[in-house]
């Protein structure tokens, strides 16, 4: 069947303006940050899954290659399609049930946006904890489909320990409907973690039943200055134990992020000195405010007086939580002041991190005396991010970058991916972090469910 014939038929499955072709198509990006437009054939909007299966149904009979859209907030090119591909975009799949708020689920279709998710939970008075910058555009199937973690993963976990039950459409247009709204299932394989993290590879998450938590009735967040990195390491040991286990946030900003980001002092009021080596934003959420604020305060006090931490500020309101958060959160900014950025995402063991920091650093000023690079992330849970640039995008500069990056990952044993999964700009280095034989069994499961190869061709692999 010719592409504009396979087209032709899709049309009849989805509603009005379901297929977006032409300009629709090239005007719109396919890959964060947005350089350059879509180049596939056309972006085909479903509204269900019976409409996702029909579609899949007929790509598979012709052998047509299927790139899933969601919310285009991933940063390996995992959305990045050609220009004989066709796009399956969620967008227009965004509804979700009311809260279970007896059993503590919701049931959400995949392109419902994560922030939406968050407010219906608290408005039930309960809590979804996954939570990003990007919580406003990124969708719940993206989540799904690459593990997302956070900011919260060091008490809550990642994407996977969210997730109950999923419907799934594969290639062929079957469809897998687990739709479990229990904790405990062990009735043989657990199909729904098959899907989670393969980015859309195996099959298209169309509908996910999610886990809540209660509602936190207490928060208090404050950030701190730190002078030596092994320091950082015994902060964070200090305050999960003296904290009960309520730590649900440590962020670590390296001073050359920290300095980036405050700048003059005209987006963000600097709340500590800018001389400190490190900072550390961090959380901790529990059942009762007055005495939780009070273990939160003692904590920081004996941190003071072992001579961890050399400066403090604590949130005193709603807005200076949001302040603090806002210099964590603000990639945008980031990514003008790196302008263009190459960011990066992976994850080892805490005690390597600075050394691992510093090499790459120093590899970095050595090929482009010119470059910069900031340091931040998730250090609780053993990941972090660095943003670089070398004032090119060329794709020679690019991945002589990346070289540096994962090569010297591979010599600590980190992974070279924490969040963001691998999509094209990572396959290349999945060597670093999984094994020949691991490497080979998925195939194996990418070859039994997809036979043809029709999801996100030359993702992963």
């Amino acid at each position: 069947m010719k592409r504009i014939d396979l087209v032709n038929a899709i049309e009849k499955v989805v509603p009005p303006g379901g297929v977006l072709l032409g300009e629709d198509v090239s005007n719109r990006s396919d890959n964060w940050p947005p350089v350059g437009g879509c180049q596939a054939v056309a972006i085909i909007r479903p509204t269900s899954t019976k409409e996702v299966s029909e579609i899949l149904k007929l790509c598979h009979a012709a052998g047509q290659n299927i790139v899933t859209h969601g919310g285009l907030t991933g940063l390996v090119g995992g959305a990045r399609a050609s220009s004989t591909d066709i796009v399956l975009s969620l967008e227009r799949m965004n509804q979700m049930e009311a809260v279970d708020v007896v059993n503590r689920t919701v049931t959400v279709e995949a392109g419902v946006p994560l922030q939406k998710v968050q407010e219906a939970a608290q408005e039930a008075d309960l809590l979804f904890p996954l939570d990003l910058g990007a919580r406003g555009s990124c969708t719940i199937g993206g989540n799904i489909s690459t593990n997302a973690g956070g900011n919260s993963v060091i008490r809550y976990g990642m994407m996977r320990e969210q997730l109950l039950g999923i419907e799934a459409v594969l290639a062929d247009g079957s469809i897998v409907s687990s739709l479990n709204g229990v904790i405990k299932n062990n009735t043989g394989y657990d199909v729904k973690q098959l899907f989670t993290g393969s980015e859309g590879t195996l099959g298209i998450v169309t509908r996910a039943v999610l886990r809540l938590r209660p509602l936190p009735r207490s928060c208090n967040t404050a950030l701190v200055a730190i002078d030596q990195f092994e320091q950082v390491a015994e902060f964070l040991r200090l305050m999960d134990s003296a904290l009960g286990g309520t730590l649900s946030a440590y962020e670590v900003l390296w001073n050359d992020f920290y300095q980036t980001i405050i700048g003059d002092g005209s987006k963000h009021n600097p709340p500590l000195s800018t001389s400190h080596q490190f900072y550390v934003l961090l959380e901790s959420t529990g059942g009762h405010q007055e005495s939780d604020g009070t273990r939160f305060e003692a904590a920081l006090e004996e941190a003071f007086e072992s001579e961890l931490i050399v400066d403090a500020v604590i949130a005193q309101s709603k807005k200076h939580r949001e302040d603090l958060w806002a210099i964590r959160d603000d990639i945008e900014g980031l990514s003008r002041k790196l302008f263009p950025p190459l960011i990066f995402d992976v994850s080892l063991g805490i005690p390597k991190m600075d050394a691992y920091v510093d090499e790459v650093r120093t590899q970095l000023s050595e090929h482009w005396p010119g470059s910069k690079m900031v340091a931040f992330g998730h250090l609780g849970d053993g990941n972090i991010h660095l943003a670089v640039t070398v004032g090119s995008l060329d794709p020679s500069e690019v991945h002589a970058v990346e070289s540096i990056i994962y090569e010297t990952l591979g010599r600590c044993g980190g992974i070279i991916s924490a969040e963001h999964g691998i999509g094209l700009d990572k396959r290349d280095y999945l060597k670093y972090s999984r094994s020949p034989v691991e490497i080979a069994l998925m195939k194996t499961l990418k070859q039994a469910l997809d036979p043809k190869g029709i999801l996100n061709r030359g993702k992963i692999f």
